[in-house]
Formats: structure tokens, sequence, C-alpha cells
């Protein structure tokens, strides 16, 4: 995502956009990196759903994520789906939902680690359906969890859509519903998770932020940039392609989004008791 909408921006700026992959510690290694630079528009991140998380998963950041970046402009919305083995007993949300009151604590839930998307999903799900169910964290993105969910030695798994759609298309998955609050097209005969479960609503979503302190007018040239990316029909057939769709709007909306989402999910891990591994 980087890449492509960093490319967009060079090719219409005039400018190089260098992308400096900052992995560790859940994000935050990249974040502190991007506070800390000079508040002049030439270091930015590209921000993810994490980063809300992170606000209350780690106590003692250096940073606090709302007070020390600027946002600029949101990019996508990705959307995740609830997966199980084709063998599971329960062929609807509602039958699992009564399959895991009837077994309390039987169902293991895998995903790809402490704190982000998959897990969030499935933590936001026990809390408003009220089950009970294991967790089991994987490392490496989805990939390992859908090896043990295609064995059978998980039960359910709160994926990418990109990253299974395949599986569910060829039957080896079955699809239980999608967490946006709307159905998919790429999944249109599965519903969403909210139809049964009232307000349920998970996406994951990216965007770029600037350190604090960055020129308003920076800020709004570089957004004013993005959503001329985001309405370009070849980023948003890349964007299709990979099962996110387009999240344009104004500095004013993404930092909406980003307080928003940092509230929700501080909510789901204070009464889940999460601590990051």
């Amino acid at each position: 995502m980087a890449r492509l909408i960093g490319q967009w921006m060079s090719d219409h700026l005039g400018q190089p956009f260098i992308i400096e992959n900052r992995p560790g510690a859940s994000t935050n290694i990249a974040v502190e990196a991007v506070v800390r630079a000079p508040p002049d528009g030439y270091t930015l991140l590209l921000s993810v759903t994490a980063n809300a998380v992170n606000a209350s998963l780690y106590q003692n950041l250096s940073f606090n994520f709302i007070r020390d970046i600027a946002p600029i402009a949101s990019i996508n919305s990705v959307p995740f789906v609830m997966l199980v083995n084709p063998s599971f007993p329960a062929r609807s949300v509602p039958e699992f939902i009564a399959y895991a009151k009837a077994n309390p604590g039987k169902i293991i839930m895998a995903s790809s680690g402490v704190g982000v998307g998959p897990h969030m999903n499935g933590e936001l799900f026990k809390l408003m359906a009220g089950v009970d169910m294991l967790h089991v964290p994987y490392r490496g993105g989805d990939a390992p969890a859908l090896t043990d969910l295609l064995g059978g030695q998980v039960h359910v798994y709160f994926g990418t859509v990109a990253g299974s759609i395949e599986q569910i298309r060829a039957g080896r998955l079955r699809a239980l519903a999608v967490t946006p609050a709307k159905r998919l097209d790429v999944l249109p005969d599965t519903p969403a998770i909210g139809e049964f479960v009232a307000g349920y609503e998970a996406s994951g979503w990216q965007g770029f932020v600037a350190p604090r302190n960055t020129p308003i007018e920076i800020i709004d040239k570089l957004n004013s940039v993005i959503n001329a990316g985001l309405a370009n029909p070849t980023i948003n057939a890349r964007l299709a392609e990979l099962s996110g769709s387009v999240l344009p709007g104004s500095p004013a909306d993404f930092g909406k989004l980003i307080a928003e989402e940092t509230e929700k999910w501080a909510k789901v891990i204070k009464s889940a008791g999460i601590k990051p591994e």
C-alpha cells in the first residue's frame, strides 16, 4: 500500500518517496520514528488499525499516538471474514453462537498475534455475542492460522478476505459472515455479522499521518494528492484486488476515525483483559 500510494505521490509532486520498513513491537518502533521526526512533511507514517489498538494495549509507550501525529488522509478499509472448517457443526452465526454457549471455552479461536485484527475482531465478537472461546495466537500472518484451520486443529479464525478468498471459493473453508457493517461484493451470499449481532462492525484501515505540528498547508497538499490517487481507476482497481475499498476524506475525517477506533478497541481490551505478548 505504501508503495502504491507513494509512487502516485512521487509522480504528482515531483519528489521521490522512499519506503522504509521499520518492523518491530507491533508497529510501535515505526510510529516512534515518525513522531520524533521534524514536522516538515518529509517523514510520513502509513498508519494502520494496530496503532489505535496499541494505544491501550501497551502501557508504557513513549508517545501518545493521537496527540503526537497529524492525520493526513485515510486510504482504505480492509474487510475480514469469520471462517470455520467445513467439518465444524455450525453453518451460520446463530448456530455458531448456540454451539459456543453450549460448549463454553471449548472452541479454539486462532489469531495471527495478540492485538492484531483477527484477534481483536474475535474478541469483539466474544464480547458482543456473549460467548467464551479459547484464543490461540500464531505468528507470521494469516498462513499458519489458516493451515491449522484447514487441518481442523483450531475451530474459527477472523481472517482477511484477501488471504482466504480462494480457500472459501474452493470449499476448503466455510465463511460464516463478514466483519464490516454490510455484505461484500466479493462474497455477496455471505452475511455480515451485524445481521445477527446487533451493532457489530470491525474493519481494518490504513492511512497516512505526519508528526504533529506539521504545517496545515503541507497536510492539505498531501491530502489533496492522495485523494486524487484514490479517485484514479488504476489505483481503485488495485485496491479492489487487495479486497479493500477506498476511504477518501479530509484530515479531520481521518482524525475522527482514529479517535473512534482508539476508544472502541480500548473498551474491548479492558473488558477482555488483553495483555501484550
